[in-house]
């Protein structure tokens, strides 16, 4: 299937859409000798088809366009595949165009591509599909100019199938441009296939219109597939480039070097990338301040630079630039737009700050302190209130002594200098100064400049005499007096002079402060006495001295003040303390305890300590130990045998000089997993009690007369009856103070023995019980068991009482009321109010 085309109408077609689309530019449209190529069927890609005499048809050639895509054109005339080809006709032809735009030329050359016709396979009868199985026709890709001013509708081209030599086939096309936006731009003839276009149309809206051909016959039947049509817009120089800013805005530093960077302008083309169309090239147009020219830019890249070391604040400290930029890479047809562009300054430190003068001037008199004596003026020509303008100034020689300070005046940038230490003129009638100004900035010039950054001035300061009181030299002074002196102990104390005469004598001397009140002094010759016994370790910190203020006055009444600092040397006075009291130490985890102590002597009669027990019972020397840990701690521990029970252990500690001190330390071994659990028990005794614990106290006194009442009934009718109940006969009583269990006995409730209901002659005493005294609340327990004693209980664990071999109530003779039943009662009320007295 081919595509003809009558080669005349096309380029008559061509040639009418050139002129009539060339407004500015008047192309030569003639076409050149035709070339045919015989080749196969079959073409693979990259392969070589012939050649055409590009220089016989246009003689300069700058643009080659080749109307197929699927063959290119190098510049020596060689026709290449794109890629692989299959030529389905016996005929192909396309179009090289060539342009030359210097001389506003351009010209065709007509490639035909033939090969051996195959025999077509008619159509029979009876077949009633004519889609064949290969595609059989494929027009030339067809272009348009972009803005063509016609006649419209303007002839594109033809498109014909190879089924029409045999069937009557009608032509109709689809997509972008005929039924899609922008509806109806395109129509093909039904009958002959010529394709049109009916109005102009803009590269920038659309670039391509991508149509689809339809071929089939009268009966509704496709002759073909659908044939891929794309239109192509061909670009005109229609869009201005435009800046990408009105107005930039760059900065630079002055005294830049050549080439440093300012900025970079932008601008952009809508016509078509990569022609010459949207080669754009850059320049500047006009610069103002005119001379001498300082900037340059790239012409491809907008970048504009510095083309001279002359760019001085202090000379401009603006420029503007007219940049332009034009199409068709700057040649003068080319569309063209500007932009300004504002290039500040920045001001550097390129100029010194100078002295007005080499030599200044001033006066002052001698122990005036803090006072201005001199302001010296500068000149600088850079950029007002920045660093490169605001001086630092500095003394360079004459001020070893520091008796001077320079500084600079924010609003005047003026050195002010000024005395910040009395000045004697019995040592120096005059001082001379040299006084060196830079900027805050570091300068910026050459290396060579730089050896010279620093402008100097000579200051000649003259000092005035002045009668002068006395003087306090050295302010501190220093003496040593041990501790625990004698009241009255004499020392060299203060001692000031005259600066007239260098003499102390005619001075007097006084106290104006004196901490602790420790020192005197002696009027006359500033000599010191101690009044008071001197503590070195009342001083906070220890290791500091003692100062105390001094006054010495001359016969003018004009006076100075100095520091009498004391060393107290120490004294072994204090021997060491252990810092614990009470520790608790639970047996189940803990083998033993850590005590501490310290000493507020000096180091010297401090550490190391030396830790013993001091005249301990044979219990405690075989229950605890102590030994060493480091040189201010010791370890307290128990042997295994220690019984759960709380020890007064007396400790004696010694420092390195043979002081010591004794402390008993209250330990209490307890069987507990943490020592919180027995310091809350201990606290709980402590509590204040409650309304409703003193209520339940008196509740249980008043019960307790009550069992006494009995007693005494019981004992009066056995007295009567001449025997005892016989459970009445093993009730005892006891009231026990003791902080551990009690081992006191007494014999019956009123001191006399009493007899069985046997009448034995065998007298009995009972343990009564034991009571814990613990912020003055003691335990009451009724005891019934004979002979029984706290001792035959004493194996099952710590805080003993008689409750453990009780093992029940016990009944009072024929009393309702039970051990357990008053218990019961009280216990929970004494909790509770104990509880709210703790809280409260």
């Amino acid at each position: 299937m081919a595509a003809p085309r009558p080669q005349s109408s096309l380029r008559g077609a061509l040639c009418r859409q050139l002129l009539l689309t060339l407004v500015v530019f008047s192309f030569a449209c003639e076409a050149c000798k035709k070339e045919t190529f015989i080749i196969p069927s079959k073409l693979e890609a990259d392969k070589m088809i012939g050649r055409v005499n590009l220089k016989e048809c246009l003689g300069s050639v700058d643009h080659i366009q080749s109307s197929d895509p699927d063959f290119r054109v190098l510049e020596d005339g060689s026709v290449y595949t794109a890629h692989a080809v299959v030529l389905s006709d016996e005929k192909r032809s396309f179009t090289i165009r060539l342009s030359d735009t210097k001389k506003q030329t351009q010209k065709e050359i007509l490639v035909l591509l033939e090969y051996q016709k195959k025999v077509l396979r008619k159509r029979h009868t009876k077949e009633t599909v004519l889609r064949r199985s290969k595609r059989r026709w494929a027009p030339i890709p067809c272009s348009m100019q972009e803005n063509s001013l016609g006649p419209f509708p303007l002839f594109l081209q033809q498109v014909q199938s190879d089924a029409a030599q045999n069937y009557t086939i009608f032509y109709s096309i689809s997509g972008r441009g005929v039924d899609k936006e922008p509806l109806n731009l395109f129509f093909i003839e039904r009958d002959t296939g010529n394709l049109y276009c009916t109005r102009p149309v803009d590269r920038e809206e659309y670039d391509v219109f991508d149509l689809i051909a339809y071929a089939s016959t009268a009966d509704g039947y496709s002759a073909d597939f659908p044939l891929p049509l794309p239109i192509r817009v061909e670009d005109e120089n229609d869009n201005y480039p435009i800046f990408t800013e009105a107005i930039y805005n760059f900065e630079v530093p002055e005294s830049s070097r050549i080439g440093t960077t300012v900025g970079v302008v932008c601008a952009t083309d809508r016509d078509e990338p990569d022609t010459m169309h949207t080669r754009l090239k850059y320049s500047i147009l006009e610069q103002t301040p005119r001379s001498p020219g300082l900037f340059s830019v790239h012409p491809s890249t907008g970048v504009i630079t510095t083309v001279s070391h002359y760019l001085d604040r202090e000379v401009a400290d603006k420029y503007s630039l007219i940049m332009k930029v034009q199409d068709m890479d700057g040649q003068f047809f080319g569309l063209m737009s500007t932009a300004t562009c504002i290039i500040t300054v920045k001001d550097s430190n390129d100029n010194l700050p100078t002295f007005r003068q080499n030599a200044y001037e001033a006066s002052v008199e001698e122990n005036m302190v803090n006072v201005e004596i001199l302001r010296i003026p500068i000149e600088d020509k850079d950029l007002i209130n920045t660093a490169n303008w605001r001086a630092n100034f500095t003394i360079l020689k004459g001020n070893e002594n520091g008796h001077f300070k320079i500084s600079t005046d924010k609003a005047t940038n003026e050195g002010v200098l000024s005395v910040v230490k009395p000045l004697d003129y019995e040592e120096n009638h005059q001082v001379v100064l040299e006084i060196g100004v830079t900027n805050e900035a570091p300068f910026t010039r050459d290396v060579a400049l730089r050896m010279t950054t620093m402008n100097r001035a000579v200051v000649t300061v003259h000092v005035k005499d002045q009668d002068e009181g006395p003087e306090c030299r050295p302010e501190v002074q220093y003496i040593q007096i041990k501790e625990n002196s004698a009241v009255g102990s004499k020392i060299n104390g203060y001692e000031a002079y005259d600066p007239e005469s260098k003499s102390s004598s005619g001075l007097r001397y006084k106290i104006l402060h004196d901490p602790k009140e420790w020192i005197t002094i002696n009027e006359g010759s500033g000599s010191v006495q101690t009044s008071k016994t001197l503590d070195r370790e009342v001083i906070t910190p220890k290791n500091e001295l003692y100062n105390i203020t001094v006054l010495a006055i001359d016969q003018d009444g004009r006076s100075c003040t100095g520091t009498l600092a004391v060393s107290i040397e120490d004294v072994n006075d204090n021997p060491p303390e252990i810092l614990q009291d009470y520790l608790v130490i639970c047996k189940a985890n803990m083998e033993y305890v850590d005590i501490s102590a310290i000493d507020r002597d000096s180091s010297v009669n401090g550490a190391p300590f030396y830790f013993s027990l001091a005249n301990t019972s044979p219990e405690i020397n075989r229950l605890w130990t102590i030994t060493r840990v480091n040189d201010t701690a010791a370890r307290l521990a128990y042997q295994k045998n220690a019984q759960f029970q709380e020890y007064f252990i007396p400790v004696a500690v010694k420092d390195r000089a043979g002081l010591s001190a004794t402390k008993t330390l209250r330990v209490n071994l307890c069987d507990c997993t943490n020592p919180v659990q027995c310091r809350s028990t201990a606290r709980s005794a402590d509590v204040i009690l409650g309304k409703w614990a003193i209520l339940a106290i008196l509740l249980g006194i008043a019960l307790l007369f009550s069992i006494l009442l009995t007693l005494v009934c019981g004992i009066v009718s056995a007295r009567n009856k001449k025997a005892f109940p016989e459970d009445l006969a093993q009730q005892n009583l006891i009231i026990s103070n003791t902080e551990a269990p009690g081992d006191d006995k007494v014999c019956s409730a009123n001191g006399f023995m009493t007899q069985t209901v046997n009448n034995a002659n065998q007298g009995f005493c009972g343990t009564m019980g034991s009571g814990v005294k613990n912020g003055g609340q003691e335990t009451i327990e009724m005891v019934k068991g004979g002979h029984q004693t706290l001792e035959s209980c004493r194996g099952a664990g710590h805080h003993h009482t008689l409750d453990s071999c009780r093992g029940g109530a016990v009944e009072v003779e024929n009393s309702r009321y039970t051990y357990s039943e008053w218990q019961n009662f009280t216990q929970p009320r004494l909790g509770e109010e104990s509880i709210r007295g703790h809280t409260g």
